[in-house]
């Protein structure tokens, strides 16, 4: 009799690129589902010294032919009390979202050398971040509309190209600057959506509500690793994070901010500090 096929597991860092050169939306979060699922399953092993290459012919990231990506002052601004509008509030959610998975995805492949938790942190990241574009496609096609219906801009991947060089720029200006914004921005979309006050408005809050919740999770990842990385090189994270900031042209953050969602996040006193005196 035969002996059955042993099954290596397969790499994470390089299923995680494939997961990243997926285009089509509904394969890339299968593609990050079950890349959770084979870790948690130990079917997937972890080298931090591999380097996965992408194949020339892939384009990075993946991405559907829709929605047409223009420039952040052009995304048009519509009023959630209009059904029009309030589908249009919603892509922009989900671009966000759909886009957030592209960086979890592209942190796994990327960075050579981090600890295995580096990579387990941001599996997880790519998972939820899919549970989200899941939920708010759902709800789009609720309304008569799926993503791609609406324009977008690319200020997050924009900078993800920027940093592909530093993890510690990554970590400092992705997950707990650009996507930190949104644990300020959404209790203020929440409140608008209740002014609305309609079932679908009432939907979209709960959607919101399961994205805050998880994404503060998301950005203690990003400040337990930007600590964990200033602290081998010996560098001071405030200090640091300024320095960052002014080399890569990073948006300048503004009130108000969500000061519970940032502590809940990982945010340090002296970091809270220098973003309400504006220094940051």
């Amino acid at each position: 009799m035969q002996a059955p096929a042993i099954l290596s597991p397969v790499s994470l860092r390089q299923q995680a690129l494939a997961a990243l050169c997926t285009a089509e939306p509904q394969a890339k979060l299968a593609a990050a589902h079950a890349l959770h699922v084979a870790l948690q399953g130990g079917t997937a092993a972890i080298d931090p010294g591999e380097t996965p290459q992408p194949d020339p012919a892939d384009e990075l990231p993946g991405r559907p032919a829709r929605p047409a990506l223009i420039p952040p002052a052009d995304v048009p601004q519509r009023s959630p009390f209009t059904p029009e509008g309030l589908a249009a509030l919603l892509h922009a959610v989900a671009h966000i979202e759909f886009n957030a998975i592209d960086l979890a995805l592209d942190a796994i492949w990327r960075f050579p050398h981090m600890p295995e938790d580096f990579y387990r942190d941001w599996t997880q990241v790519a998972h939820e971040e899919a549970i989200h574009f899941g939920l708010l496609s759902d709800h789009l096609r609720s309304l008569g509309h799926v993503y791609g219906d609406f324009p977008a801009h690319n200020g997050l991947w924009e900078m993800c190209v920027k940093t592909r060089h530093d993890a510690t720029a990554r970590m400092a200006l992705v997950p707990r600057t650009l996507e930190a914004r949104g644990l300020d921005a959404t209790p203020l979309i929440q409140a608008r959506l209740r002014k609305v006050n309609s079932p679908a408005a009432l939907r979209a809050i709960e959607i919101l509500n399961v994205i805050l919740r998880d994404e503060i999770g998301h950005v203690a990842v990003g400040n337990r690793w930007y600590a964990w990385l200033c602290q081998q090189q010996g560098l001071d994270p405030v200090a640091h994070y300024r320095t960052l900031a002014r080399a890569y042209n990073a948006p300048r953050l503004r009130p108000p901010f969500n000061d519970a969602a940032r502590r809940a996040a990982g945010f340090t006193p002296a970091e809270l500090e220098a973003l309400s005196s504006g220094t940051a």
